[in-house]
């Protein structure tokens, strides 16, 4: 709460959520759940119903089905939405925001604002080039692949494979270009990738690594060593920053990746603001470090801790053991922990077989774990970091031995 509203003794009774994905939702059920009173608005940028974004990569895109809208029932809760409002700008000295329909007053507004796709330089406006971030998006692919056209993949994130895995599904030639000398270059070391550069091979993709593209033409696109990719359409996976353009002038604090700065309760820099979700970063005293995670875990997460703010309780600190899985090409990769100061780094099984497992170790201890094809190693990991249980090398790299049965 806010000073003001402290001093004064009330609670606050209008809540302002702008941002309709997982975060925003979530935060709106959070307040019900908790026992806020008040009125709670949700301001969301696209016409349609709320909606989960996972589902968009696979079943909306493919076919199998019509759309991925949250199973909320927003009136019985008593939330309000206001949906395909843009909203332009934040006045947090005045509590309101400025929409395209006018100003909303606020006693408390949640930020949950997501992220938006990094575009391709040169290729807006060149027909035939796609970014899926939307249902919109998922929409305007969805007769591309029915089609069976060449398609390119600009970028071998974790985006860029799963679309790519979708594509051969439907029966189309697809190749992958990637900057960078490996798929998942941002995300993982090199030797854990590397295994992974084969299951483009093995599911008919082609993948091409050190390959910039020089310019999307109608048709083709054009690398920079000259060649020419057939593309009758072209999908970019480049990345995603925070959708937070809007708040300049606001005077709330943003990193250098555009992220809203929050503390360790998501509270923004300015009073009576919260972020959560993709638009935020949060210092981690786990990992000594700020994180800013675009994954849906922590867009889940979040909302609880912010919430609890909201109404006057004082919430744990949040600091998560980050969680992401993916689906691509036939496997099932899920990813739990920030391994960026691990000093120790264990392997699990084969990493030419089906399933394997990475550990990273820092000073004896779980920091960090992917596990391909591994479920029951992951959710074990996942609880041995939580607890920072110090762990036995020599049993943790036996893939036959239960996580939790390779402590120290």
């Amino acid at each position: 709460m806010s000073e003001q509203t402290q001093e004064s003794g009330t609670a606050p009774s209008r809540v302002v959520v702008v941002g309709a994905g997982m975060a925003g939702v979530q935060t709106a059920v959070a307040l019900r759940e908790q026992g806020f009173t008040g009125s709670v608005t949700l301001i969301g940028a696209e016409p349609h119903q709320p909606y989960d974004r996972p589902p968009l990569s696979k079943a909306v895109l493919l076919g199998k089905a019509e759309g991925s809208a949250f199973d909320v029932d927003f009136e019985a809760l008593g939330i309000e939405l206001r949906l395909g409002r843009e909203v332009t700008g934040v006045r947090p000295a005045d509590h309101e925001l400025d929409t395209a329909e006018g100003p909303v007053p606020y006693d408390e507004l949640v930020l949950a604002t997501g992220a938006e796709p990094v575009r391709l330089p040169g290729a807006e406006g060149v027909p035939g080039v796609h970014l899926l971030r939307t249902l919109d998006d998922a929409e305007r692919l969805r007769p591309v692949l029915a089609r069976q056209h060449d398609i390119v993949v600009v970028g071998a994130g974790w985006i860029g494979a799963e679309f790519a895995t979708a594509a051969r599904e439907a029966g189309c030639a697809v190749t992958v270009v990637e900057a960078a000398d490996r798929p998942l270059a941002g995300a993982l070391p090199a030797e854990v990738a590397a295994p992974m550069a084969g299951w483009y091979a093995d599911h008919g993709v082609t993948l091409r690594t050190h390959a910039r593209v020089a310019r999307v033409e109608p048709g083709s696109v054009v690398l920079d060593d000259g060649s020419r990719l057939p593309a009758g359409a072209v999908v970019v996976g480049i990345g995603a920053r925070p959708a937070t353009g809007w708040l300049a002038g606001s005077g709330i604090a943003l990193g250098a990746r555009g992220d809203v700065l929050a503390d360790d309760h998501l509270r923004s820099s300015a009073p009576d603001v919260h972020a959560v979700g993709d638009c935020a970063s949060f210092p981690s005293g786990r990992y000594g470090e700020r994180l800013l995670v675009h994954h849906w875990d922590n867009a889940l997460q979040g909302p609880r801790t912010v919430a609890a703010n909201i109404i006057g309780e004082t919430p744990a600190v949040y600091d998560p053991v980050p969680y992401f899985w993916s689906e691509q090409f036939g496997r099932f990769v899920q990813y739990v922990g920030h391994h960026a100061s691990a000093d120790t780094t264990l392997w699990r099984g084969d990493p030419a077989g089906p399933a394997w497992s990475v550990c990273w170790l820092r000073e004896g201890r779980l920091e960090a774990l992917l596990a391909v094809g591994r479920p029951r190693d992951l959710a074990q990991g996942r609880r041995l970091i939580e607890a920072g249980t110090p762990m036995d090398p020599a049993l943790l790299a036996d893939p036959a031995r239960p996580l939790k049965a390779a402590t120290a």
